[in-house]
């Protein structure tokens, strides 16, 4: 008869997983808190330490990493193997299915280092791998996802699985690595160029129709995790889009609100109360917001669920949804909704280059209004629009100007190869209601150019990084205005 070793941390599935083999006439060994819940199941097990004759040890930490289980595991079909198993006292074991130790959830909760350190897999880690190796005779389970599937190939004796279950079982061992080395590395991280993310599933196509693309999570807070409240599947440019959207989101106060097209601001608001904010960031680029994503420092309500269902929107993000809303939402079933809890994610930023990766923190510094150097103009008591536009500049793609006013954009240049030409293209959006604004850059200015187009707009205030060999233009003309203009010493460039 085969024989089915069973050690899992999530036990979801396995008493009618074993049930099943045990019905196909496998004989059910498994380790200690696996044999215990499948004997309270009222199943026939063998205990790992009974088979072995070797206790468990050092608290559970040594279970199965014994020549009897690993021997039975790695044996091949051949005489030789047949008389090492014998003088071992071992049998040949036909199938492995394991769960590791949650190391990925354990490190998101926030848990103390000695406790994480516990949950890293040794043996669980070390089965997988065996089985996987000799899956020409083994069947390699790593997770309970693989249940019904490895039932209907053990059934119809499909080889080919067994390839790709191996397959699985090596990425989930790589993953699982990679996050270990992630966490220990620290501060030190670029020395270990780790990313680790478990596949989700594949999406209809990439950028383009012709573009293969698939989603990936790696167990931290964001967008790849968030709850789908409702909505068609989404695609690649959406989850962009979306991820795009809640990081300007998380930077912006509550109640605040913002529009995302191509992955750069078309419309951001910070007022009172979230519908006002809603529809000031929309009102402010009402034909890009057409078919846009909107993140929303806050819940959606009724009467936020009634405005964004009156309009086309692709995407709506926000920190939650009511049940009243979410009635009226689903008048809408094609309108993707998204809701998680406003969280910064922990990790890298990953970018692939032509023969490699290049790897960097996030972009979350943002230094305050009252750190900024004060470099010309009057200091204005209030900087609350300067540190707005700021934000949302920091956001967009450089070179990038945004022109705000009473916690509103009024004008957003993104994504210019000149920064005068993003300041162009902000103030001809702003129009005559630039009088009065403020503006903000990502970058520093050159050249005084910016600053000159600024004050024939009647720009009130300025800032922007400064650090330009050339600084003493834009502040003579800002003096020469009368515009209040800051340097923050902190650029956002946004590639």
């Amino acid at each position: 008869m085969p024989t089915a070793l069973l050690s899992v941390r999530d036990k979801s599935g396995l008493v009618a997983f074993a049930q099943a083999l045990a019905e196909r006439h496998f004989d059910l060994l498994a380790s200690g808190g696996t044999a215990a819940a499948l004997r309270a199941a009222g199943l026939e097990v063998q205990e790992v330490a009974d088979y072995t004759g070797s206790p468990e040890v050092l608290g559970g930490r040594v279970k199965t990493l014994h020549p009897a289980v690993h021997g039975g595991i790695l044996s091949r079909e051949s005489s030789d193997d047949e008389r090492d198993l014998v003088r071992i006292g071992a049998r040949r074991i036909d199938l492995v299915a394991v769960s590791l130790y949650p190391f990925v959830e354990t490190v998101a909760s926030g848990a103390d280092r000695p406790t994480v350190i516990e949950e890293i897999d040794i043996g669980g880690v070390a089965l997988l791998r065996a089985a996987a190796k000799n899956h020409d005779r083994v069947w390699v389970v790593p997770g309970p996802d693989f249940y019904a599937d490895v039932l209907s190939g053990i059934d119809a004796g499909d080889a080919e699985l067994r390839r790709r279950l191996a397959a699985a079982a090596f990425r989930e061992t790589a993953r699982y690595d990679m996050a270990i080395a992630d966490y220990l590395a620290g501060e030190d991280w670029p020395q270990f160029p780790a990313a680790s993310a478990s596949f989700v599933h594949a999406l209809r196509y990439g950028e383009n129709p012709h573009q293969v693309a698939a989603l990936y999570r790696d167990g931290g807070p964001g967008i790849a995790s968030a709850e789908v409240v409702q909505g068609k599947e989404l695609s690649y440019n959406n989850l962009l889009d979306a991820d795009a959207a809640w990081r300007l989101a998380l930077d912006l106060p509550p109640e605040a609100a913002c529009v995302i097209k191509h992955q750069t601001p078309s419309g951001a608001a910070s007022l009172m109360a979230l519908k006002q904010s809603l529809a000031a960031a929309v009102a402010a680029d009402d034909e890009a917001a057409f078919g846009g994503v909107i993140a929303l420092r806050g819940t959606i309500d009724e009467a936020i669920a009634e405005y964004v269902t009156s309009r086309f929107f692709e995407v709506v993000v926000a920190e939650g949804v009511t049940p009243g809303a979410r009635a009226i939402l689903a008048a809408k079933p094609n309108l993707r909704v998204l809701a998680l809890p406003a969280k910064r994610r922990r990790g890298l930023e990953v970018r692939v280059i032509g023969g490699g990766l290049v790897l960097q923190s996030p972009d979350d510094a943002m230094r305050p209004a009252d750190a900024w150097q004060h470099v010309a103009g009057p200091d204005l008591k209030d900087r609350e629009d300067l540190a707005f536009a700021f934000t949302v500049a920091k956001h967009a793609r450089s070179n990038a100007i945004v022109v705000a006013k009473d916690g509103v954009t009024l004008g957003i240049g993104a994504g210019q190869v000149s920064r005068v030409r993003a300041a162009q293209a902000a103030f001809a959006q702003a129009g005559g209601a630039a009088q009065g604004a403020v503006l903000a850059s990502d970058g520093f200015f050159p050249f005084g150019d910016v600053l000159q187009l600024a004050a024939e707009r009647g720009i009130a205030a300025v800032v922007e990084p400064g650090g330009s060999l050339r600084d003493e233009e834009s502040k003579d003309v800002a003096q020469g205005s009368g515009i209040s203009l800051y340097f923050t010493g902190e650029r956002h460039f946004r590639h």
